[in-house]
């Protein structure tokens, strides 16, 4: 089974670029997802991510991902303090998108997408056989992350610029998308499938 690693920065349009790829049979992973549901119930995880961040990222008793981001999107440091919360859930991550991806090839999917935000911050392209970045006009992004997280433009911009540009995923990666407004993502996405070798698209 294929393993075709997915990044972007924020606002880019990953999990709409996920949900394209699904309509063609392709299995895909949300790490961003496995992080809220999985990861941070994880009682080791939780221990580690209170004694680095303190008993306040905690709400009625479980971690609040809005908390967190406060922390290490914003303010003094930030770019260290997300440094330290990804060497933290980055291996509990890893574990179950392990076994999420055996699921997959237990049932017969040509290909898994593992829509991961930090794919090479993670070292997550390392399990990849391709990647593929998803890019976006950088105002389009903005104003999407105001919209999804309902945030001030001052905050988008914060967590924005604390991510790889579009310009540096490009470089590392082995495709591109372009997820701009009125972009023809289905052609795009027939064509990297066509070249990876999946019939029938």
């Amino acid at each position: 089974m294929m393993i075709i690693g997915l990044c972007g920065s924020s606002g880019s349009g990953k999990g709409y670029v996920c949900n394209k790829f699904a309509d063609f049979g392709i299995g895909f992973i949300d790490t961003d997802e496995v992080y809220r549901e999985t990861v941070l119930v994880n009682q080791k995880c939780v221990e580690e991510l209170t004694n680095t961040f303190g008993v306040d990222i905690l709400e009625d008793g479980r971690v609040s991902k809005k908390r967190l981001a406060s922390i290490v999107f914003e303010g003094e440091d930030a770019k260290n303090k997300l440094n330290y919360l990804n060497e933290i859930t980055h291996k509990y991550i890893k574990i179950e998108t392990e076994l999420l991806i055996r699921d997959f090839e237990k049932n017969g999917y040509f290909a898994v997408l593992i829509d991961a935000p930090v794919l090479f911050e993670s070292s997550f392209d390392k399990m990849c056989d391709v990647t593929i970045c998803v890019t976006a006009p950088y105002e389009e992004k903005i104003a999407r992350i105001m919209k999804r997280d309902g945030i001030s433009k001052e905050k988008a911009v914060a967590r924005l610029n604390s991510q790889l540009s579009d310009k540096e995923l490009r470089k590392k990666c082995t495709y591109a998308i372009d997820n701009s407004d009125g972009c023809d993502l289905n052609g795009q996405i027939i064509s990297i499938l066509k070249d990876l070798g999946v019939e029938g698209v």
